[in-house]
């Protein structure tokens, strides 16, 4: 249970009156513990157990690795799975990438366990937290961020979309972020993460081992662990709240929230790409992402959010599997991946050039379902 030479590591530290905090370790520093099957396959049981272990008080979520918490799922083990379903699709027996398919329903059904979580489940965010990284973090009841933390979700890089739970929790954010961060991938630091409901704590990481020693001497109690944890965060979140970094999003809200009134994706990008980004680097950055980026992305980034406004957590994960296996067959993701981490070119070939020439039936295409709804693999969630 407990091998060192496991992607995921796991503890159990017995507080000092007889609890139990279940610690999980990201260990892959090789890749900035980037999210695969094996990694998922063995969180998830293990969540599991520590939910129904009573002497459990909380979960702590962790990467090994200073530079990053978890910098995203494993996009290169896709590549090389849509590769391999590139050589066998015209074979009427191979429907679907079912290695793809998997991936992404385990993965979501991971997200989903931590998102409904029963005791509390901390994460430590500190470094590079990206893509499957944000999926991790977004569900956990408290979520800690440090002078280090960058966060983004940057597939219109990669010709995917805002994934894990991106159609949910991108709406529960302030007027207008939701929609920017995924069109461009901007990175967010700490404060910025904190406003846009992505995290709810700040403490440095070198407070950590501080920070923990008191959670092995707090006095726990079963049926008030979540506000124990919650009153040890917040004062640690209070005492350094100084050490803050300067953000970005509240600084530009105004015009963040003009951008939400948008009613089409070619006005958002338009609307994006006019607003003055001299002095303003961070905005700059992210205005050349947008433009470099996947005019189909950008397409499914808006759509995606237009649909998820309304929706449950469940049934905005049952989307995303469809959409990222359709995402999967069409070759906007593959073509992506090739150009930014296998030949390394930074000249990707996008299926369109613009936004503008983007055809709605394209999109509608990923936005069919790949299942009648019974037969979905993730049909059961929300059920229980």
């Amino acid at each position: 249970m407990y091998s060192d030479n496991a992607p995921v590591i796991f503890e159990e530290l017995t507080t000092e009156n007889g609890f139990k905090i279940g610690y999980a370790t990201l260990t892959k520093p090789a890749s900035l513990n980037a999210l695969d099957l094996p990694m998922i396959n063995l969180l998830t049981p293990q969540l599991e157990k520590w939910q129904q272990d009573p002497k459990v008080a909380m979960v702590f979520l962790d990467g090994s690795e200073e530079r990053a918490f978890c910098a995203g799922g494993d996009i290169v083990s896709m590549y090389k799975s849509m590769q391999d379903w590139g050589s066998i699709k015209e074979n009427p027996d191979a429907k679907y990438n079912f290695a793809l398919q998997a991936f992404f329903t385990q993965e979501y059904q991971l997200d989903y366990l931590i998102h409904t979580f029963s005791k509390p489940i901390l994460v430590w965010g500190n470094g590079i937290i990206m893509g499957g990284g944000v999926g991790l973090m977004s569900g956990g009841s408290h979520r800690v961020v440090t002078e280090t933390s960058r966060i983004a979700m940057p597939e219109i890089s990669i010709g995917l979309y805002p994934d894990v739970g991106g159609s949910y929790f991108l709406n529960k954010m302030p007027a207008g972020c939701g929609l920017f961060l995924g069109l461009t991938g901007a990175f967010i630091n700490a404060a910025d993460a904190i406003y846009c409901r992505l995290a709810d704590y700040f403490v440095p990481h070198d407070a950590k081992v501080n920070f923990f020693t008191r959670l092995l001497a707090a006095n726990w109690q079963e049926d008030v662990l979540h506000q124990i944890l919650s009153s040890i965060c917040e004062g640690f979140h209070t005492l350094h709240s100084g050490q803050l970094p300067q953000g970005n999003l509240i600084d530009n809200q105004n015009w963040l929230t003009n951008l939400a009134s948008q009613t089409d994706v070619s006005q958002a990008v338009e609307f994006i790409m006019s607003v003055n980004a001299d002095d303003n680097k961070w905005l700059s950055k992210a205005q050349k992402s947008l433009s470099a980026g996947s005019p189909i992305t950008a397409h499914l980034v808006f759509e995606q959010l237009r649909r998820g406004k309304d929706m449950t957590l469940a049934a905005c994960f049952q989307m995303e599997l469809s959409l990222s296996c359709k995402c999967g067959e069409f070759g906007e993701f593959q073509e992506g991946v090739r150009a930014l981490l296998i030949e390394k070119d930074h000249q990707p070939n996008w299926r369109f050039k613009s936004v503008d020439q983007v055809p709605q039936e394209v999109i509608v295409y990923f936005f069919e379902n790949v299942w009648i709804q019974d037969a979905h693999p993730l049909a059961h969630l929300g059920t229980d």
